[in-house]
C-alpha cells in the first residue's frame, strides 16, 4: 500500500466544523418532518419541502458545491471526509449542501468534459439546483455492469442524433425537478467495445421521452425511474466529449460517485452504531442490559474495529486520486466499494437485530437505511464485477514481478 498524507486540507477542516454544527442545528431536527411527511404519502422521487430551506442555509454558511474539485477547490479526499458527515443523515443532508446523487457526480462529469455552451445549460442549473439531472446506463435486457452490453441507440442524423431505447433504475428521473438525462447509448456497433458508446444529454421533456414508473428498493420508494426513448432527437451539440467515448465519458463520474457513496455510507454506519450502543444501554432483558451480555458487546467490538478499517481504506483511495488519478488507482477504488458496502450492510444489520421488531418497523429509519446500503452493492458496479477487477489487476501485477 502506498503511503499517503490523510489529513484534509486548512480549508476542509474549515468546513468540516461548520459542516457538523449545520447537521446539529438544521439537518437532524428537520428530519422528524421528512419522517411525518412519508408517512402522510410522500409521493415516490419527490423531495421534502423543508429541503428548500436547507439549500438556502447551506448556502449562507458556505456550505455549498463542495462535491466539485475543479470548483471547489478540494480535491477528493477533502470532500471524502464530508462526504462521510452528510452520509449521518442520507434522506437530507447531501441535497442540502447540493453533494446528493446523481447530481453531484452528473457536476463532477461536466465540470471535466462540457463545453462553453454545455456548461451554461447543463451545468449551471445543477450548480443552483434550480434543476436536477439523471445519468440514464442501466437496462433491464441486458447486463449492465458490462457497458459494453448497453443496447439503447444513439444514432447519427445529419445535425441530429436520434436515441432509442429501454432504461430503468436510473436514479433522480422520478424526481420532477430533473430536467436532463445524460443517456449512454450504442452510435458505432462495428466499433470496439469501449468505442461503441456515446453520451447525449436529452432533456427530460423531449418528445418521445415517456417516464413509465417510479421505482422502488426492497419496497422503498426510490428517485429512480423506468424510462424509454422513442424516436427521440437532440442536437450534435448535446454530445458530451467526443463520438464513441461514452465509456470514458462515464469513468469520470463513476470514480467520484463510488468515492462518494462509500464514506457516506461509513457515516451511515457510523451513526447506526451509535443507535446500537445506545438502545443496548437502554433494554432490559433476562436480567440485564444488552450492553452487558457477551455476544452483543463482540458485535459493537466488531463493529467498531470494522468501521475504522474501512475509514482508513476509503480516505487511503481518495488520497490516491488526487495525487496519481482515477485510472491508476483503480484497484483501490474498486476495493473500496467492496469493503464500504459490506461494512455498512453489516453494521446496519446489526443495528437492526438489536433492536428487534423496532428495526424492521416503519418507526426506525434503520430497514431502510439497510436497503439503501444493500442497494449499493449492486449500484456503480455491482461487487462482483469491482472483485473481477482486482483479481485482473493483481494477477496482472504479480506476472509483471515475476518478469
Amino acid at each position: 500500500m502506498r503511503s499517503v498524507n490523510l489529513t484534509p486540507s486548512p480549508r476542509a477542516q474549515e468546513l468540516l466544523g461548520a459542516l457538523t454544527s449545520f447537521m446539529d442545528e438544521c439537518v437532524y431536527p428537520a428530519e422528524a418532518e421528512v419522517t411525518k411527511q412519508r408517512a402522510a404519502g410522500l409521493p415516490a422521487g419527490h423531495e421534502p419541502a423543508v429541503l428548500d430551506s436547507l439549500r438556502e442555509e447551506a448556502k449562507r454558511r458556505g456550505l455549498w458545491n463542495l462535491c466539485v474539485p475543479g470548483l471547489s477547490g478540494l480535491g477528493y479526499l477533502d470532500y471524502a471526509y464530508i462526504a462521510e458527515i452528510t452520509g449521518r443523515s442520507p434522506d437530507l443532508a447531501p441535497k442540502s449542501i447540493n453533494g446528493g446523487a446523481p447530481d453531484s457526480v452528473n457536476m463532477v462529469m461536466l465540470d471535466a468534459v462540457a463545453t462553453a455552451d454545455q456548461r451554461t445549460r447543463f451545468l449551471d442549473p445543477l450548480l443552483d439546483a434550480r434543476s436536477g439531472s439523471a445519468f440514464a446506463m442501466t437496462e433491464p435486457a441486458v447486463a449492465s455492469s458490462d457497458a459494453s452490453n448497453i443496447a439503447t441507440t444513439v444514432r447519427r442524423d445529419g445535425d441530429e442524433y436520434v436515441v432509442d431505447g429501454h432504461k430503468w433504475y436510473i436514479s433522480g428521473a422520478a424526481n420532477p425537478r430533473c430536467s436532463v438525462l445524460f443517456v449512454v447509448g450504442m452510435s458505432d456497433p462495428t466499433a470496439s467495445a469501449h468505442r461503441r458508446h456515446s453520451v447525449v444529454a436529452v432533456p427530460a421533456d423531449a418528445p418521445g421521452v415517456t417516464i413509465h414508473r417510479a421505482m422502488s428498493v426492497f419496497g422503498y420508494d426510490d428517485d429512480s425511474a423506468e424510462i424509454s426513448f422513442d424516436s427521440v432527437r437532440v442536437p450534435v451539440a448535446n454530445r458530451l466529449g467526443e463520438e464513441g467515448h461514452g465509456f470514458a465519458v462515464g469513468q469520470v463520474r463513476l470514480a467520484a460517485a463510488r468515492l462518494q457513496h462509500c464514506m457516506r455510507m461509513v457515516g451511515l454506519a457510523e451513526r447506526a452504531l451509535e443507535l446500537t450502543c445506545r438502545r443496548a444501554e437502554e433494554r432490559v432483558a433476562f436480567g440485564g442490559t444488552l450492553s452487558q451480555k457477551g455476544q452483543l458487546a463482540a458485535q459493537v467490538a466488531e463493529s467498531r474495529i470494522a468501521l475504522d478499517q474501512t475509514r482508513l481504506f476509503v480516505l487511503h483511495a481518495a488520497a490516491l486520486v488526487d495525487s496519481l488519478g482515477s485510472r491508476v488507482a483503480q484497484s483501490q477504488i474498486s476495493a473500496a466499494k467492496v469493503l464500504a458496502m459490506r461494512t455498512a450492510v453489516t453494521v446496519l444489520d446489526r443495528a437492526v437485530g438489536v433492536h428487534g421488531a423496532m428495526g424492521v418497523s416503519a418507526d426506525s429509519p434503520l430497514a431502510r437505511w439497510w436497503a439503501l446500503a444493500r442497494g449499493l452493492h449492486i449500484a456503480d458496479g455491482p461487487e462482483e464485477v469491482h472483485l473481477e477487477v482486482l483479481a485482473r489487476n493483481e494477477l496482472a501485477a504479480q506476472e509483471a514481478l515475476a518478469r
